[in-house]
């Protein structure tokens, strides 16, 4: 398994890899500490990219996140639907607390095709329909 993982990187490889030889000089921890930072860098950035576009799993079942308001770095506000009642709740990073049920319901917005995965339905739908000359 390790041959498989390792052997599809070979492309990506320093030269000191690539030989089996022992790091030597300064140049060749240079290169492996580079690279440690590099694959940080970019685990710290799709976290960074995941925060900043709220990418979570969104539940086709009964309960749907009608709306959220932050309120603070680790405190929000939420309107969830459960069947046909609407409830407020206040989320914090050690409490779930229910505020409030709602008499007169949120309207629900539907989605209008702004978020990605809808956009690249429409995109890869639309290069099917078109030939290449």
């Amino acid at each position: 398994m390790a041959k498989l993982l390792f052997g599809s990187l070979a492309w990506f490889s320093f030269p000191s890899f690539a030989d089996n030889k022992p790091l030597n000089s300064p140049v060749d921890y240079l290169s492996v500490l580079l690279s440690l930072v590099v694959v940080i860098a970019l685990v710290f950035m799709l976290g960074y990219i995941m925060r900043r576009f709220n990418v979570t799993q969104q539940g086709g079942g009964q309960m749907k996140v009608v709306g959220s308001m932050a309120l603070g770095t680790r405190e929000r506000i939420l309107v969830i639907q459960v069947g046909e009642e609407q409830h407020m709740l206040g989320v914090t990073a050690q409490n779930i607390n229910h505020l409030a049920k709602l008499d007169s319901p949120l309207e629900v917005a539907q989605p209008s095709g702004d978020n990605f995965k809808d956009k690249l339905t429409q995109l890869m739908q639309g290069q099917k329909g078109k030939t290449h000359d």
